[in-house]
């Protein structure tokens, strides 16, 4: 397919007429040879700018994706100024025109090729372009005339060698034939040289009369084969003169010499030699050359009248290999010899390798695997066989070594595998060198840097994070900061730091505690209490900023120290606003006697929860003292008939702390021995007189409720009872056994609980519910008296109170 797209493409090109020689066509129908990735395109000289060449993309088989992404270009070449690549269209096209004859000269077929490479992954393609002669050019004569002496005594058959057309084209476009126009005296004969070059001479076939005819004129015509034909003239003069008769001749047809190149100027190459038998003047030989071609006449130099073939420019074995001269050897009078001399050139180790990089892939990531492709590189040396063989080495102690792909292509992989973290880059010396003596190198130093891939997570500098601060502390607070490193490199070592979710008391802990996300400082969201958290203990976890990231945890515990801000607490004697309680204190009381003992607590901890008791202020200081540790209050003297029954005891509860914190308790204390002596000094208060409706409907309305009960669950035993009765009289007028049932019963009758099991209820209640009263009596409790400042009974029910409380087992009264 890509034959007949090139066939088609460039058929244009060719004049119209010209017929496809069939080597051409069997040349274009093998256009890629595919060895070793390689295509071969041929399109004809003189393309104007932007022709197309080819579709590498197809022919290669790839997308215009692959291109692109693979960065495809042109890297290494001959003449690649001559061509252009477009990854958008993957196409190749002409950059620059293209002149065969000046590219290749008269060697055919004539070609240059280049190197395509894509990367990620590499892939290396090499491509052959062969330009195809066009037939631009028409054979040339170096002169305009061709002016000839032959002596009248020339022999029929004598031979006289024409001055040849040069034609830059090649194949069937470079000279193919001479023509002679009408001559009676001489016939045209056409020859061709070992370089397939053609030269014509002429034939004597009729004795020349310089008396007749002193001077011949006629035109010798070269023509091509190209369509159109395209022909060169030149014009022949022939001056006849006398007699000379025998011709100068080479003692050898062909000579052979060899000299090496870089050769100095002056170096003698061979000496050729003609003989000729006629005397005088007429046997006088000369000595030239004859139709050079290229630049031989700047290389070589031959002595006209010695024949001596010297040096005389620079020799390059890698430009020219072999030299084929023809020498004339010429007499007097016209007549001349010709011999062929082949001079070989001699290679020597003149050229050190070049070493051209055609990728380099750095940096490299440091988890490439072991055989990656580092680089791709070309050596070359222009000296020929054991002078143009490379060996390429390393530096040694490198993780690199050196595999050979195409010709003269290699590709430096990598051996082991990298750690960026302990080495971060490599200086990779390449050295190529040839094998000629001695031998030649070069060398080409490459830097290859590792790029960092996030395998090393955050690392905390501490297994465990303790911290401590005091309560109450204000929200924003900085309490620790947690530190990471981790041994990546940019973006894959930028740590972030965040909190576990986690819950403490049933609350998340980011309620608690936040944390910055940069510097890991820990801060409180809130104000801490250590009577309500003690300690919090969280989870930070360090990330880092790789893909995928990394992470590592690690415990924080943060200690809430008590601070004293909690006053102490009385728990007994109870402060009420409504009853006073009064601790009874008999007149027959001895020193020492416990009169009642405060109960204090302080929720912090501690020395801050560490009590102590003081009497602030007392009716009678000298009569009662109060525990410092116990809060005990007991007599310090005996009582007498002199001391008030009324007595106020000020106790002030302090704690430890700094600074101390305290409370205050108003103890009453009744100094009497009976209930109407301490009634005369408490009942003082007056009572509300105004009627509340309200309460009254609520309690009728309680008692409505309560009946309405009492008779539903009465209806619900009876026909329980009911049930099982006629159940029992159907089992016992069936044929089953009878199972006597036995209701059942509850066995803690022993007084074992912590209630009493039997209970007396008075329910006493008048038209005003506000003067109903309610008294709770407790067995054991005869030194406490509870006052109701609101009660109006009469002193009767005051000592039924007594004797009720009197009473060691009395149960629990309510009126």
């Amino acid at each position: 397919m890509a034959t007949v797209g090139l066939l088609q493409r460039f058929k244009w090109h060719f004049p119209a007429g010209l017929r496809w020689p069939r080597w051409l066509f069997a040349y274009f129908l093998f256009v890629t040879a595919v060895v070793n990735c390689q295509i071969r395109y041929s399109i004809p000289e003189e393309m104007k700018k932007g022709s197309l060449i080819g579709n590498v993309a197809q022919d290669l088989g790839l997308d215009q994706k692959r291109l692109r992404s693979g960065r495809a270009r042109i890297v290494a070449g001959e003449n690649t100024q001559y061509i252009e690549l477009n990854t958008d269209k993957g196409i190749l096209a002409v950059n620059e025109r293209v002149d065969r004859e000046q590219l290749c000269g008269d060697v055919t077929p004539c070609s240059f090729s280049f190197e395509i490479i894509l990367e990620n992954p590499i892939e290396l393609h090499r491509i052959m372009v062969e330009i195809l002669d066009v037939n631009d050019h028409s054979p040339l004569f170096r002169n305009n005339h061709i002016r000839m002496e032959i002596s009248e005594s020339a022999v029929i058959g004598s031979r006289f060698v024409l001055e040849s057309a040069d034609d830059p084209d090649v194949g069937v476009n470079g000279l193919q034939n001479y023509f002679l126009s009408t001559s009676d005296s001489f016939v045209l004969k056409q020859h061709a040289n070992p370089d397939g070059s053609k030269f014509a001479e002429i034939i004597l076939q009729k004795p020349l009369d310089r008396e007749e005819q002193p001077r011949l004129s006629f035109r010798l015509i070269a023509v091509d084969g190209g369509t159109p034909q395209r022909s060169g003239t030149v014009n022949i003069d022939i001056t006849v003169l006398d007699a000379n008769d025998n011709p100068p001749v080479f003692n050898q047809s062909e000579y052979r010499a060899t000299v090496q190149e870089n050769a100095t100027l002056g170096t003698h190459i061979l000496t050729v030699n003609a003989t000729d038998a006629d005397s005088g003047s007429q046997g006088m030989v000369t000595y030239a050359f004859s139709n050079l071609k290229g630049n031989v006449a700047d290389v070589f130099n031959i002595d006209k009248t010695t024949g001596k073939i010297t040096v005389s420019g620079q020799t390059d074995f890698e430009r020219d290999k072999k030299y084929e001269i023809r020498v004339e050897a010429k007499d007097q009078g016209g007549l001349t010899d010709l011999s062929k001399v082949i001079i070989d050139i001699v290679d020597v180790n003149d050229n050190a390798p070049v070493i051209s990089v055609m990728s380099f892939s750095s940096p490299l990531r440091e988890d490439a695997p072991v055989g990656s492709t580092i680089a791709v590189f070309n050596a070359k040396d222009a000296d020929s066989e054991r002078h143009g063989q490379i060996t390429c080495t390393l530096d040694r102690n490198l993780p690199f070594k050196i595999k050979s792909s195409l010709t003269n292509y290699y590709s430096l992989v990598s051996e082991s595998v990298f750690d960026r973290e302990k080495t971060p880059e490599y200086n990779i010396t390449i050295t190529a060198t040839d094998s000629g003596s001695p031998p030649l190198s070069s060398s080409i130093k490459l830097r290859l840097t590792l790029s960092d891939i996030n395998d090393n997570p955050p690392l905390f500098d501490r297994f465990i994070y303790v911290a401590e601060i005091p309560e109450n502390n204000s929200p924003g607070m900085s309490m620790v900061t947690v530190r990471a490193r981790d041994s990546d490199w940019n973006q894959n070592a930028k740590i972030s730091y965040l909190l576990e979710d986690t819950q403490i008391g049933g609350l998340p802990v980011s309620s608690y505690v936040s944390i910055n996300s940069e510097t890991g400082v820990l801060s409180a969201i809130r104000s801490f209490d250590y009577e309500q958290i003690k300690e919090l203990q969280l989870v930070v976890k360090a990330q880092d900023g790789g893909s995928p990231s990394l992470s590592s945890n690690v415990t924080v515990k943060i200690m809430i120290q008590d601070q004293n801000d909690n006053p102490p607490q009385v728990l007994y004697p109870v402060q009420t606003g409504g009853s006073l309680v009064a601790e009874m204190v008999p007149r027959s009381a001895d020193v020492g006697y416990l009169v009642t003992k405060v109960v204090a607590v302080d929720v912090d901890s501690g020395q801050n929860a560490w009590l102590s008791y003081k009497l602030q202020k007392a009716t009678d200081r000298a009569l009662f003292e109060v525990g410092l540790q116990n809060g005990e209050i007991r007599t310090i003297r005996q009582v007498t008939d002199k001391d008030a029954v009324k007595q106020r005891l000020t106790v002030i509860v302090e704690d430890n702390g700094q600074p101390s914190r305290s409370a205050t308790v108003i103890v009453n204390v009744a100094v009497a021995d009976s209930f109407p002596e301490v009634l005369s000094e408490f009942t003082d208060f007056t009572h509300d007189k105004e009627y509340n409706d309200n309460l009254t409907f609520y309690l009728v309305l309680a008692l409505a409720v309560v009946s309405f009960l009492f008779i539903t669950c009465l209806v619900v035993i009876i026909s329980v009872k009911i049930y099982r009765w006629r159940q029992s009289r159907v089992l016992y007028h069936s044929n089953l056994p009878v199972i006597p049932y036995y209701p059942p019963r509850y066995s803690d009758t022993l007084g074992t609980g912590t209630l009493q099991h039997v209970y007396n209820y008075e329910v006493c209640r008048t038209t005003d519910s506000r003067k109903s009263d309610c008294k709770f009596g407790r067995a054991g409790s005869q030194n406490v008296l509870i006052m109701d400042p609101s009660s109006t009974g009469t002193m009767q029910r005051i000592q039924s109170e007594k004797s009720i409380l009197d009473e060691p087992d009395s149960p629990l009264e309510v009126s």
